[in-house]
């Protein structure tokens, strides 16, 4: 017998959706067989940033890039910044004597100069962030092997659920948990080894359940209250430490994140307005045919 169209369609679609379903079960099942190896979901935290309308909290960049500067740029890189961006708009937006103030901190290598040689300068605003190994190598040799990731796009790597369907399907739907979550949770998540456990942990070892090959992590603990002093008087707790690094780590990867929801939203609205006049313009027009 032949299959009409309809009877084509219709099985071509059943055929997706059962692809999918599939996909998607198995992702599941994947996530819930690590978690079950030790690693666990990073925790739901809100962000000024987070939502349709969310904005970055000046303040809280400012106050992040203190805790990266200070705490976490002797080992991580953040190759892809320039420190001008730290000046630009909708982002942490310090001043041009502070964004001249923090380049000229930094001695950049440069060169050759008319002998031949490499020389150091102070930095520049349009400087890219110095890095603090000269390659890879180095930056492994001095960490037991383990070279310290660069966390330009690091809440970038660690996408939410929109970008998987394991965890599309085991956490909430609009929790907005991504990137910057699992930073914080990682930054503040490591807890003492358990006791059958201690036999597994290596030498350079550190147990921290968030991390995500979990559960030992090389990083020791980058982060003790008061380790940094905020100049607009906010406690520097190890909490608020974690907050303030993750969303400026977030702003990092996407600085003009607030210029792209602007312009969704004036598209969505302009759509919406458009519709509306063509609905009421196709009435307008078959009207007069009956």
């Amino acid at each position: 017998m032949m299959k009409g169209p309809g009877i084509r369609t219709m099985s071509f679609f059943t055929t997706i959706t059962a692809a999918v379903l599939a996909l998607g079960l198995a992702a599941a099942a994947a996530t819930t067989a690590l978690g079950a190896e030790g690693q666990r979901h990073a925790r739901d935290i809100d962000f000024s940033f987070e939502g349709p309308f969310g904005t970055f909290d000046r303040g809280q960049l400012q106050r992040g890039f203190l805790v990266y500067n200070q705490l976490c740029s002797a080992c991580h890189s953040m190759d892809l910044l320039s420190y001008r961006n730290l000046g630009q708009p909708g982002g942490p937006e310090f001043s041009e004597g502070e964004v001249q103030a923090i380049a000229a901190s930094r001695q950049v290598t440069d060169g050759p100069d008319q002998s031949g040689e490499m020389f150091e300068r102070p930095g520049v605003p349009s400087d890219r962030f110095v890095a603090p190994f000269p390659n890879q190598q180095a930056a492994r040799a001095a960490n037991a092997g383990v070279a310290p990731p660069d966390l330009t796009l690091i809440t970038k790597s660690r996408a939410g659920w929109e970008g998987s369907l394991a965890t599309f399907y085991t956490t909430k739907l609009w929790s907005d948990i991504g990137g910057p979550e699992y930073v914080y949770s990682v930054l503040t998540g490591y807890e003492q080894t358990p006791p059958e456990l201690a036999d597994q942990q290596p030498p350079t070892g550190h147990y921290n359940p968030y991390f995500t090959a979990a559960p030992w992590i090389a990083m020791p603990p980058p982060l003790t209250d008061g380790a940094v002093e905020y100049g607009d008087g906010t406690e520097a707790t190890v909490d608020q430490m974690a907050r303030d690094v993750a969303a400026f780590l977030a702003w990092a990867a996407e600085p003009t994140l607030e210029e792209r929801k602007r312009i969704g939203f004036q598209v969505l609205l302009y759509m919406a307005v458009l519709t509306v006049l063509l609905y009421l313009i196709k009435n307008m027009i078959w009207s007069r045919l009956h």
